[in-house]
């Protein structure tokens, strides 16, 4: 992950805001008394997505059995 000052950071704030947004990559912003992490509004909706969902038991315990699931055994081709 690429770490910036927030001196850097907020010099080219439109382009890392653009540049995050294109390349899925979260930044790491440090400065002198806190830190934080820079990331897409579409990241952050699938993180929070992501954490919704296994908060969920059932849901958790569905995803890690269709994780162990063969390819072969999820799709089935379909005829028309």
């Amino acid at each position: 992950m690429t770490t910036l000052t927030v001196t850097k950071a907020r010099k080219s704030l439109y382009c890392l805001l653009d540049d995050i947004a294109e390349s899925h990559k979260a930044v790491h912003i440090s400065g002198k008394r806190n830190s934080a992490v820079l990331v897409s509004q579409e990241d952050w909706q699938a993180i929070q997505e992501t954490l919704f969902l296994t908060s969920i038991p059932r849901v958790r315990k569905s995803i890690h059995s269709g994780m162990k699931t063969p390819i072969s055994k999820c799709s089935k081709k379909l005829k028309w």
